[in-house]
């Protein structure tokens, strides 16, 4: 008692010299504004990269960092694909756009286009392995014939004539490289879009070569680039990203299929990401702020207290802000969010505050009597509720997810700040701000009372069913909290919509392409090839790459079968000619018409029928086209066929014979920039170890990531950064929550010095928490890495409910009494819907991580109150039993 004396001494003193010189308060209020504002300005700035954010002296993130120094090319970086139908077009436009990115140093420290050397062009065909080879070689003896003709005609006429006799030609299959329907097929698809005014080329490299060239991902093209980043601003590869967009709209050409540049990787992931938070946090804000405005107006039915109380909290914001420039100069994503929690419990202090005056306004006729009251009535519970909050969150600053721990320590000062300003500034305003009290102060809404009325006869009546009915609801918690998912895959947080998360779940898809690999470094060649044996025999690994499998396997072998190809081809010599113009292909048209007039009676496959019947009808319409263009219109037409139907066939067949020039080659031969991607300077070799099993699956990645540890411990790359940090974040959560839940027991106690107080207090809370993780179980919504934050909002939200609802018990546990009637109740109602306010619009945000935080916390505010406003009463009413039947002298209320 003697504790709260003086307590309330102060608060009175304060008070009164607040009230007494409320000018000089103001300036110095003014003055300290623009101070702070000053410095916030020029101390306080956003760090968006997230390497840090978690346990960054962890053995993981030392690996990581060992990784980066040695390879810093590959880290880091935004990966291009570029991607069209046409290999062809889309390597000439992966090499376009390379160069280009390449010359612009204002956004880019470096750009890799692997394979796009002399060496791949050169000796590409020792990479192939070699049944791939011979099949080649056999293509390509079939095509030989084709190859010759088509050469000494390269144009439109040439090419019709070639098919007008593999149809009339008994010898048929030596005329064309593929089966001729197939290859007819082809055609018609290219001619229907280019006659219909589509852009279309025919892909010759997989006609000739069935593919057999390059890999299965032929038509997409990669660019790894090394951005430069501005992390003063909140998406720091931003200006990087708009040149890449520029760049790849320069090199789309005229008369070609569109050629796509998807933007991901892991810098193009957080980009996205970024963009999806900022923008669906920014419309979350504006949907708060006036279901906020709206819900301060309904519970003060003042205008002038709804905007007292939210200059009250805009004030709050100032210095919680300037106390951020001080204390950690830098925020980061995770600590940003202290200013959401602020909005959430900060404000609930003001509502305490104002509906406490409004009261007191009908007591006291003198406004300053009634803020006097106010402030020695409400400043000692809200005082205890700050600090039980504050601790709750301190318990974050010691664990190792730095995000949080920094988290921790400005939101729970920033709750101090915000008590110091509602018990500063709000009094001051209020001895200025107009307020009528109506003749039912103490009443609401007619419908609001009647619920009021029968929640109260519910909770304290029915008080026995509702803790049978509870304990069965905890049983059934406690079982389905045992089922709760985690998904700690940044990816499935990111909105599946976006361009960077398509293209880089495409990439998943095939092992050869896959981001999710890992990575080891290897003092020195014998230990390289040493553990790539060990992960051969490694069921999870599908293969493992170094810069020892540059060097070709049988390469005696593979020679000879390209000394095959050169021979049937006869081409050594030679070079492919340029296409010729054709300004009269109507003839050819024409006699490739009359074969097929001739040949179509005789056919009973129905497939070749169908085939031929289109192409008929799609030479028909060139001719049509051709007789209504007029001349100029007429040639661009003919070009722009002829380049259809033909226009990559030179490009291919010259690299065709650019790679017959191919020798043996040893380590000493392979490029600069492919070895520096292997070897490092300080002689670290990388092995790269492609997974056999979809990473998708949380079971497959921690075995893949154990076998390969076992192996290797040092191992690292995104796989591991994902599995470490998911551990990393769970046990620090499971740490600052048990700190948190001993610590404002301990402190509860002190205070109160009663242990029943004390569980009553920390009973919403525990069971809220509980009913919350059962809730997730069966909405199927796992815990992430964004909506975990919600634990520290609640753990407080919790506290505050349940030291401010036993108190009121304490003094109105009757079921003459309607505590829900009460300026506590009703300002604990309030700020529950205007921190539930905060949060619901985040449930609609595209960014999943974003929406399952803001559905979580709903959930969790729901849980908060029913246990408050149902269940403790409840109980509060089986404990105290013996308070109803021997009232004692009534105490002054302190909330």
């Amino acid at each position: 008692m003697s504790s709260t004396s003086n307590l309330q001494k102060i608060i009175s003193a304060v008070g009164n010299r607040i009230l007494g010189n409320p000018f000089k308060t103001f300036l110095i209020i003014c003055l300290l504004v623009g101070l702070v504002v000053q410095y916030t300005a020029n101390n306080l700035s956003i760090n968006t990269d997230t390497a840090e954010l978690i346990a960054p002296d962890a053995p993981f993130q030392q690996n990581r960092r060992k990784f980066e120094q040695n390879f810093s090319q590959d880290m880091h970086t935004l990966l291009l694909v570029v991607e069209s139908d046409v290999p062809e077009l889309t390597k000439s436009a992966t090499k376009r756009l390379g160069r280009l990115l390449s010359a612009d140093k204002t956004h880019f420290d470096s750009v890799y286009v692997p394979n796009d050397n002399d060496y791949f062009h050169r000796n590409g065909l020792l990479y192939l392995g070699q049944d791939d080879l011979q099949t080649l070689s056999d293509s390509l003896s079939q095509a030989q014939p084709f190859i010759g003709r088509i050469s000494k005609e390269p144009n439109l006429t040439g090419f019709f004539s070639i098919l007008e006799e593999a149809l009339t030609s008994a010898n048929k299959d030596q005329s064309v490289p593929i089966d001729l329907t197939s290859l007819i097929d082809k055609i018609n698809t290219a001619l229907h879009k280019r006659v219909n005014g589509e852009d279309s080329l025919l892909s010759w490299e997989n006609l000739i070569a069935e593919q057999k060239i390059t890999q299965a991902s032929a038509n997409k093209g990669f660019i790894n680039v090394l951005p430069k980043f501005d992390y003063t601003s909140i998406r720091p590869a931003e200006n990087a990203i708009e040149a890449i967009r520029k760049a790849a709209e320069s090199i789309q050409e005229p008369n070609l299929p569109k050629v796509k540049v998807w933007v991901t990787g892991e810098v193009g992931l957080e980009d996205d990401e970024l963009l999806g938070m900022s923008t669906g946090t920014f419309n979350a804000s504006i949907f708060s702020v006036v279901l906020v405005f709206a819900i301060l107006l309904t519970a003060y039915r003042s205008l002038a207290l709804t905007l007292a109380t939210l200059f009250t909290l805009a004030l709050g914001m100032v210095f919680c802000g300037g106390f951020a420039a001080l204390s950690v100069k830098q925020l980061n994503l995770i600590s940003v969010a202290f200013a959401v929690s602020n909005i959430g419990l900060g404000v609930e202090y003001a509502i305490h505050f104002c509906l406490r005056y409004r009261d007191n306004l009908s007591h006291h006729i003198d406004k300053v009597r009634a803020i006097r009251s106010t402030l020695l009535s409400t400043s000692p519970s809200l005082l205890l509720c700050a600090g039980t909050t504050a601790i709750g969150l301190y318990a974050f600053i010691p664990t190792d997810y730095k995000g949080v721990s920094e988290l921790g320590l400005l939101a729970g000062t920033s709750l101090f700040i915000c008590l110091l300003i509602t018990l500063t500034v709000l009094p001051l305003l209020l001895k200025f701000v107009p307020v009528s009290v109506p003749a039912d102060t103490m009443n609401t809404h007619p419908a609001l009372a009647r619920l009021a009325e029968r929640l109260a006869n519910l909770t304290l009546h029915y008080a026995k069913p509702i803790a049978i009915v509870t304990g069965l609801l905890t049983l059934l918690s406690i079982v389905l909290v045992f089922q709760v998912e985690t998904d700690f895959n940044p990816l499935n947080l990111r909105d599946p919509k976006t361009e960077s998360v398509i293209a880089f779940k495409d990439l998943m898809k095939d092992k050869d392409t896959s981001p999710m690999t890992l990575t080891i470094l290897a003092p020195d060649a014998d230990k390289t090839k040493a553990l790539q044996r060990q992960l051969a025999k490694v069921d999870t690994v599908d293969k493992s790459i170094s810069l020892f499998d540059f060097v070709p396997e049988n390469q005696e072998d593979k020679l000879a079968i390209i000394e095959e190809i050169a021979l049937i081809l006869g081409a050594q010599p030679q070079r492919f000619p340029e296409l010729q113009p054709d300004r009269a292909p109507e003839n050819g048209i024409g006699k490739l018409i009359r074969a097929i007039d001739t040949v179509l009676p005789q056919k009973t496959n129905a497939k070749e029928v169908e085939s031929l019947t289109t192409l008929r009808k799609e030479l028909s319409d060139i001719l049509i086209e051709l007789d209504a263009r007029q001349i100029t219109s007429r040639d661009q037409f003919i070009e722009q066929v002829q380049i259809t139907l033909l226009g990559t066939l030179p490009k291919v067949m010259n690299e065709l014979y650019a790679s017959l020039n191919a020798s043996e080659v040893t380590l000493a031969d392979v490029p600069p920039d492919i070895r520096e991607r292997w070897l490092s300077k300080s002689g670290l070799y990388r092995i790269q170890i492609i997974p056999r099993y979809d990473l998708n699956n949380l079971d497959n990645m921690a075995k893949f990531i154990t076998d390969v540890q076992a192996i290797a411990p040092e191992t690292t790359d995104l796989p591991i950064m994902y599995w470490e940090s998911m551990k990393e974040v769970i046990n620090a959560f499971q740490e600052a929550i048990i700190i948190a839940l001993i610590t404002i027991t301990l402190l509860l106690m002190a205070i109160r010095r009663n242990v029943i107080d004390t569980v009553l207090v920390m009973t919403p809370l525990i069971l809220a928490g509980l009913f919350t993780m059962a809730s997730t179980v069966l909405t199927g919504t796992p815990i992430n890495f964004a909506n975990i934050i919600a634990l520290p909002l609640l753990l407080g939200l919790g506290v505050d409910n349940g030291i401010h609802m036993v108190e009121k018990l304490h003094h109105s546990l009757s079921e003459e009494q309607n505590i829900y009637q009460s300026s506590t109740a009703r300002a604990m109602f309030y700020g529950a819907l205007t921190t539930a306010s905060s949060f619901a619009g985040l449930a609609f945000s595209p960014h999943q991580g974003i929406a399952s935080m803001g559905l979580v916390i709903t959930i969790g505010i729901f849980w908060i109150m029913t246990c408050t406003f149902v269940i403790l009463p409840a109980l509060s009413k089986l404990v105290f039993k013996h308070k109803i039947s021997h009232p004692t002298v009534k105490l002054p209320e302190t909330a």
